[in-house]
């Protein structure tokens, strides 16, 4: 009797679970839409960084710089 009510209960417990994931599977279209946008934007204002002068300069000294030491 107590393994059949361990079960019940189990059963139970992992249907609630289940309805509750359930509800909300993955993200709408709304929020994909906000998502690229927000991606988007990113991407630009990284490649505006990186393409400045001041990183490039920074970088080109850091290269240069790499390849004067002597051992």
């Amino acid at each position: 009797m107590m393994i059949r009510t361990a079960r019940w209960i189990g059963r139970r417990m992992s249907r609630r679970l289940s309805a509750a994931l359930d509800g909300d599977v993955g993200m709408s279209t709304a929020e994909y839409a906000i998502g690229t946008i927000a991606a988007a934007a990113f991407a630009a204002v990284l490649y505006t960084v990186v393409t400045g002068d001041s990183v490039v300069g920074a970088l080109d000294a850091l290269v240069q710089r790499a390849l004067s030491v002597s051992f």
